[in-house]
């Protein structure tokens, strides 16, 4: 049976009465396929299982989309009840910042600033803030975020490393439509047309990570596939797993961020450098 609950204290009694392995998983509703891997790789590796669901307004800019960020509870606890969630913490937003907007906040450092960073200044430092708080009054275990995501899977990363943050993060591979769109909550935005045209994204990571393998120039070659026609892309680059340069030759990561309308959707995949032929 799943419980829900909405404040700090019915949290900590419920999380009190939790022994063993405590996994969470932390969303923003709207739950899809995706989320629902996040749930079962959670549930096979834990005890009891908390799933979060808020809308974090420190991560969304002044002309982002906040106020139409689907809010979907009802559909969403049937997700998590279906998927064996022991509890779903969702909080509003005067529960999770009492006293508004906090005054500190967690500094991404460098890499925070890049790719999504730079193309959303001040995201990285909201979503980092919103997860530090989440881990500590949920005192998980594990915790489990997806690969589709991965500057915020890696910065997650990073933290818990660098605050000595008592949790293991598991990255989970992201999840894909037949015809290789990422899933996103994103996605129910897109009209027929763009939908189509969204498929740029894993097109042309596709195409980036077959010339990788080759030993060609893995950039140049998403960039050729990428269709600019119907999408504006906002970054498409080769890096290393850590999101630092990349390697010569080895594994790597490529990502991809694009306008497709007034929807912004981001996509990445592994790839594997040959050495330059």
């Amino acid at each position: 049976m799943t419980t829900l609950v909405h404040t700090r204290a019915d949290l900590a009694a419920a999380r009190a009465a939790m022994p063993g392995t405590v996994a969470v998983v932390m969303t923003m509703g709207a739950l899809h396929e995706g989320h629902r891997a996040l749930l079962r790789a959670a549930r096979e590796r834990s005890d009891h299982l908390i799933a979060t669901i808020f809308v974090n307004p420190l991560q969304f800019g002044p002309n982002e989309d906040f106020d139409r960020y689907p809010r979907t509870l009802d559909a969403d606890l049937t997700v998590c009840a279906e998927a064996g969630v022991d509890l779903v913490f969702a909080p509003d937003r005067a529960e999770m910042y009492p006293s508004g907007e906090p005054m500190v906040r967690v500094n991404p450092g460098p890499l925070g600033e890049r790719l999504e960073g730079a193309s959303r200044p001040g995201f990285f430092h909201g979503v980092l803030t919103v997860v530090l708080k989440l881990l500590q009054v949920t005192r998980p275990h594990l915790a489990f975020f997806g690969e589709k995501d991965y500057q915020q899977l890696t910065l997650v990363r990073r933290m818990v490393r660098d605050l000595d943050v008592p949790v293991d993060i598991v990255g989970v591979p992201t999840v894909r439509e037949p015809d290789g769109l990422a899933l996103s909550s994103r996605n129910r935005y897109l009209a027929p047309a763009e939908r189509q045209a969204a498929l740029s994204l894993s097109a042309a990571l596709r195409a980036g990570a077959e010339a990788a393998a080759r030993g060609g120039d893995a950039e140049a070659a998403a960039r050729a596939a990428f269709d600019s026609d119907t999408a504006k892309l906002d970054y498409l680059v080769l890096t290393g797993p850590d999101l630092g340069p990349a390697p010569a030759a080895g594994a790597g990561r490529m990502l991809v961020a694009a306008w497709v309308g007034s929807t912004r959707l981001i996509d990445n995949v592994a790839v594997e450098i040959a050495s330059p032929t």
